[in-house]
């Protein structure tokens, strides 16, 4: 337990520096927001290594550890989007940080370690659940900026509403090929495990609604980004819906229980 409890208090000083560098930068003190979100990564990826020591395995196997380890990856995201993408929205990404946290810290998930089941030993696994977990952080972010773009959009505001749409396709653009390899990687993981490439699975079947509401974005925005400008993010705000339902009802639904219900 102590290790358990280690990284309880690890994760609930990343929400406090986090949601501390959300208001710093929402007032434009930038050099300290950025530092307090810093520490809030730190802290997280402390966490993240913490927990991988006490449970001897990558912690991606519960709801707990994945919502751990979503947490820390927003900061590095975060980065990366800023300085390679030029999409910003920093004090958005500390929010959505200290959120994806929360709920290991307040510990809304167990944290007692559990045993690796068999169909989870495979050199797919850290694959398969990484890249759907850094996707979902960008999704989250192309959500922000589709939300901002209908926001802009219904003040008239053109610019803002244009860069708000560039920020979202960028965002989906990245995160729909990891979408995609998670998916692959998935099913050739359920040949191997379950004997099937595809088993009807109500994770399964969110995942691959999360896919194709992201791939019929892609064809929409394909067809013209000021035309299709606000039902593309109409679709950006359902594919996080579809998201929200794989993590969240997927796998802790007791009346439709699959092969996912270990998570």
């Amino acid at each position: 337990m102590a290790g358990s409890r280690l990284v309880i208090v690890l994760a609930a000083g990343a929400v406090v520096f986090d949601a501390a560098a959300f208001v710093a930068l929402l007032v434009r003190v930038r050099r300290v927001g950025l530092g307090l979100f810093a520490a809030g990564f730190a802290s997280a990826a402390a966490a993240v290594v913490v927990r991988c020591l006490h449970v001897g395995h990558a912690p991606m196997q519960n709801l707990f550890e994945v919502f751990l380890l979503m947490g820390a990856l927003v900061f590095p995201l975060s980065l990366f989007c800023r300085h390679v993408l030029g999409v910003g929205g920093e004090a958005a990404d500390a929010l959505l940080a200290a959120v994806v946290l929360f709920p290991a810290a307040a510990l809304l998930f167990s944290p007692e370690p559990q045993q690796m089941p068999p169909a989870l030993q495979s050199v797919l696994f850290v694959p398969h659940v990484a890249a759907y977990l850094a996707a979902y952080i960008l999704m989250a972010k192309a959500t922000v900026q589709a939300g901002g773009q209908l926001i802009a959009s219904a003040a008239g505001s053109a610019d803002a509403s244009a860069q708000a749409e560039r920020g979202a396709y960028r965002m989906v653009a990245l995160g729909f090929p990891l979408l995609t390899a998670g998916l692959v990687l998935g099913a050739v993981w359920g040949k191997q495990a379950w004997g099937d490439w595809w088993n009807w699975d109500p994770k399964e079947l969110w995942s691959l609604a999360t896919w194709l509401v992201f791939l019929a974005y892609l064809h929409l925005r394909a067809l013209g980004a000021r035309r299709w400008a606000t039902a593309g993010s109409v679709l950006v705000l359902a594919g996080a819906v579809c998201i929200l339902i794989t993590l969240l009802w997927a796998n802790l639904s007791r009346l439709f229980e699959g092969l996912h219900s270990y998570a």
